[in-house]
């Protein structure tokens, strides 16, 4: 007996979809090293705030073409518009990040860069939650396992991140004069390095790795090939 024929629709909408998680694996980790280097160098002074928005805006063509794929689902559906809408807003704030640079001095700018900062926490965490929603619908049970308890430790640790980040602002808010707030604060200046690679590199590849398995799970059990 003669199989069914696949759904077309079905197939264009997993098509987008396997397009949408690669376009969010590269734009992750190079959204991150390009507003970095922004924020701190001068090598991409001469191209402006293109890189910024260039990145930004692969990150929400990637979430835009992942919304082809299970439109009557709404626990999917409201996962990925909450990823959208923060995307947008990283969008919106990411020139910020170049002011900044050219001038450093000026308070607004200042806490626009703080504001983007929460939003991409925030992003990241409401990824995680699509990933996770994304995983329930794809039938294969160890992805669907590995996800779960990814995700649940990637949104444990930002969580732990923001709570780190509003105690180091109101401990250097502190007057240093106060030998025990002067040597707290000497102390999470010196291990900051340490804290952002465990709060936000680990979540970060973490979610990059769910991501590819994601994409590679949907090309072998619809497609028979990897792209």
């Amino acid at each position: 007996m003669d199989k069914p024929a696949p759904n077309p629709q079905l197939l264009r909408s997993l098509g987008k979809l396997a397009r949408g998680l690669s376009a969010l694996f590269w734009g992750l980790p190079a959204a991150l090293l390009v507003s970095a280097e922004t924020a701190r160098a001068d090598w991409l002074k001469p191209l402006g705030m293109l890189p910024l928005l260039a990145i930004n805006v692969l990150l929400l063509h990637g979430l835009w073409q992942m919304g082809e794929f299970q439109k009557q689902e709404r626990p999917w559906r409201l996962a990925l518009d909450r990823a959208r809408l923060l995307a947008l807003v990283n969008l919106g704030l990411c020139p910020f990040i170049y002011w900044h640079n050219r001038l450093p001095g000026e308070d607004f700018f200042t806490y626009a860069v703080m504001l983007l900062e929460l939003s991409a926490v925030l992003f990241l965490f409401n990824l995680n939650l699509v990933l996770k929603r994304l995983a329930a619908m794809l039938p294969d049970e160890t992805l669907r396992q590995e996800t779960r308890q990814f995700t649940a430790l990637n949104r444990w640790l930002l969580v732990l991140l923001l709570f780190f980040s509003i105690g180091f602002l109101w401990f250097t808010s502190m007057p240093l004069a106060i030998l025990p707030v002067g040597k707290l604060v000497y102390w999470v200046n010196h291990c900051s390095g340490l804290l952002l690679i465990f709060f936000i590199l680990l979540p970060l590849a973490m979610t990059m790795a769910l991501l590819w398995k994601t994409k590679e799970v949907i090309l072998d059990a619809v497609f028979g090939r990897r792209i």
